[in-house]
């Protein structure tokens, strides 16, 4: 594959695809100050626009050089840095306008509002999932006023210390069980990620010996954003305000866990005994090389490198072929629409899932337990 050298990746021309998330602010402030059919501009850019230019630009399967310092990387990384104070002023802008203006309608107002959602999860929590798994202090409290944004803070600590360490193993709920149909899958995330995010926090401070209600549980922080982010949306536009921030976040939230489903669905890592399983390899995760989406999603397909190097800046990222891992036949904008209809998504991905389990685990005859998530649970904890 081609390799980007230090001398190209570090020009602004070559950052540049990767700001296409810039292009929804225009499209919020027009469906604002219009109404009608333009409210509904912002959806069709995250999901339709992106999946037509992925027809139109095709694959990018080439790799940059992994070891590119990350002072080449500035143009890249200023999106992320930058993005918390524009989604910030979009979404609490929009909730004072729609309170304060009446030539919107109800509905107007709720597409709209589903718009600023679309912002907040497409891009915001992707934004955020990225400086979370950075050593920078600031980048990972800009992570956390993102999540803060859509209420759903647990996130990170149900991401870093139960999904990254036990993907693939029923222990982590966010990997989508071959057969389980989204809503489902949606119903039993939002039940048992908030749980399991306060199990791994509390064993953390366990270890350490404090205890639970110590100051270091960042549950207080969680707690103190979501509530400021409410008081803020009560501030500006009273209980409706509230109302819609509320439903904002929703939306963001649902499609973070689309996106979480379609990445591990039905890729489950071989139980070898005794609560122990297999390491985590490329194969346990879904991946599309489209160049769109990809740009839009700061290379969130590349997801098998993502869980090699958890802490690997975006542009870095590695493609595998499809000897080494599993591909997907659309970017995830499309991969998204079809798992929202169960019936089609199966008739997609399950044979690609059963081709997967003959070619990597030829041995394993009896695949109830880990479509059912009924194998013991793994002993590290």
């Amino acid at each position: 594959m081609a390799t980007a050298d230090a001398k190209d990746i570090r020009r602004l021309k070559n950052a540049l695809p990767f700001w296409l998330s810039l292009g929804m602010i225009p499209l919020a402030v027009l469906g604002a100050v219009q109404g009608g059919w333009t409210v509904i501009l912002l959806p069709v850019y995250g999901w339709v626009m992106v999946s037509i230019l992925d027809a139109i630009t095709g694959l990018e399967e080439g790799n940059p050089d992994p070891l590119i310092p990350e002072t080449d990387l500035f143009w890249y990384r200023l999106i992320t840095l930058i993005w918390f104070p524009i989604q910030f002023v979009t979404v609490f802008g929009l909730i004072w306008w729609v309170t304060h203006t009446d030539h919107l309608s109800l509905v107007e107002t709720l597409v709209l509002m589903f718009g600023a959602g679309v912002i907040s999860g497409t891009v915001g929590i992707v934004y955020a999932h990225e400086l979370l798994h950075q050593k920078n202090r600031v980048e990972r409290w800009l992570g956390d006023l993102l999540l803060g944004m859509v209420l759903y803070s647990h996130f990170r600590s149900e991401h870093l210390l139960v999904h990254h360490r036990h993907v693939g193993t029923p222990r982590d709920p966010v990997t989508a069980r071959y057969n389980e149909g989204f809503h489902r899958y949606f119903y039993r995330v939002l039940r048992d990620c908030p749980p399991s995010a306060w199990r791994a926090e509390a064993q953390m401070l366990a270890r350490r010996g404090l205890p639970v209600w110590h100051r270091r549980n960042p549950f207080w922080r969680y707690a103190a954003l979501q509530g400021g982010c409410l008081i803020l949306a009560a501030g500006l536009g009273g209980w409706a305000g509230v109302g819609l921030f509320a439903f904002q976040a929703f939306v963001a939230v649902w499609q973070l866990e689309l996106t979480n489903y379609i990445e591990h669905y039905g890729l489950t890592r071989r139980h070898l005994g005794e609560g122990k399983y297999e390491h985590v390899l490329p194969r346990h995760s879904w991946n599309a090389a489209h160049k769109a989406s990809n740009w839009l999603l700061i290379n969130l397909q590349r997801h098998s490198d993502h869980h090699y190097k958890p802490d690997r800046r975006f542009p870095l990222l590695q493609t595998y072929s499809e000897e080494e891992a599993p591909q997907l036949p659309f970017g995830y904008p499309a991969m998204t629409t079809l798992a929202m209809i169960p019936p089609l998504w199966r008739r997609v991905m399950n044979p690609r899932v059963r081709a997967w389990r003959r070619k990597y685990y030829p041995d394993i005859e009896d695949w109830q337990p880990y479509n059912r998530g009924t194998n013991p649970l793994p002993r590290h904890v």
